[in-house]
């Protein structure tokens, strides 16, 4: 059972979908599920909800704020600080429903939301178990990709501001192109298989980010402080082929002993998102883990 749902973050509403399983029986056992970068609680969340509630789990996903159904203007804006907050609020929305019980919460993302929700739970002991599909600090992946280029966004993002403040538009850019051709790296042109195809394709997800993003996420750092998460268990989820792999490899190796990572041989960064062939591994092993840590 789906059920649209709002609830506050600084001031915003988000749009979510609470899903309950069919005749449930006393307060359940909840998870938080996060969209990806760009995306919307309308895909992979969806996906990995729909696995979830058929174990037994009450499961939450929303759109951040900024992004999605949810309030928040320039629409677009990617705030890694505030995403961690909507996490918290998502928590805390959850503690209020009767059919949740309050001490069994936890929480997963997928790429970006997988290492928003680290970031979240390392403060917020709430969550009592932590997981990441396909995680990626969005900050490195961008500067990863054009160095150069992503400097000029930050050094130009305090001018956007002022625009903004004069009373213009906030400035964004596509964070792909419409379609891949020959010369399009394999991580890019995947994005584009699921995005900009009818396989993924969603109105609400347009690709488009505000630039002045950039001032926001540069100061940002997923998993620096990854070991906080401590005692409490963080899963890491990846693709043996994924181009992100390495930062679940880096967050695992950075927690003292209470971190594991969960490779899926064959599959890509984007093939967790929806491919059922990797998705299915991928939620069992979420299954198990969210059972034996939210018992």
């Amino acid at each position: 059972m789906k059920t649209d749902v709002r609830f506050s973050t600084n001031g915003l509403q988000l749009a979510g979908h609470l899903y309950l399983p069919e005749d449930s029986d006393g307060p359940l056992a909840a998870i938080v599920v996060g969209h990806q970068t760009t995306g919307v609680k309308e895909q992979s969340p969806a996906v990995y909800a729909a696995r979830l509630v058929e174990e037994g789990f009450a499961v939450l996903t929303f759109d951040a704020a900024f992004q999605g159904e949810s309030e928040g203007t320039p629409h677009g804006l990617e705030d890694p600080f505030q995403r961690a907050e909507d996490f918290r609020a998502a928590v805390s929305y959850l503690t209020t429903r009767p059919e949740v019980d309050p001490g069994r919460i936890g929480v997963m993302g997928v790429c970006g939301s997988g290492a928003y929700v680290p970031y979240a739970a390392q403060t917020d002991h709430r969550m009592r178990a932590v997981a990441g599909v396909s995680g990626t600090d969005v900050p490195s992946f961008f500067r990863g990709a054009d160095p150069e280029g992503w400097q000029q966004m930050v050094a130009n993002s305090g001018n956007l501001r002022s625009a903004e403040a004069a009373g213009e538009p906030a400035a964004t850019f596509a964070v792909l192109p419409e379609r891949a051709d020959a010369d399009t790296p394999a991580p890019t042109a995947e994005f584009i298989d699921y995005y900009k195809t009818p396989r993924g394709r969603h109105p609400r997800s347009t690709g488009d980010v505000v630039v002045r993003s950039a001032d926001l996420l540069d100061q940002f750092d997923s998993f620096a402080d990854v070991a906080k998460i401590a005692p409490r268990p963080l899963l890491m989820i990846a693709g043996t082929e994924a181009a992100t792999r390495g930062f679940s490899e880096k967050a695992v190796a950075d927690s003292p002993g209470n971190a594991e990572l969960f490779l899926i041989e064959g599959a890509t960064h984007v093939d967790l998102y929806d491919r059922d062939q990797y998705v299915t591994p991928a939620a069992a092993k979420l299954v198990e883990f969210f059972s034996k840590h939210l018992a």
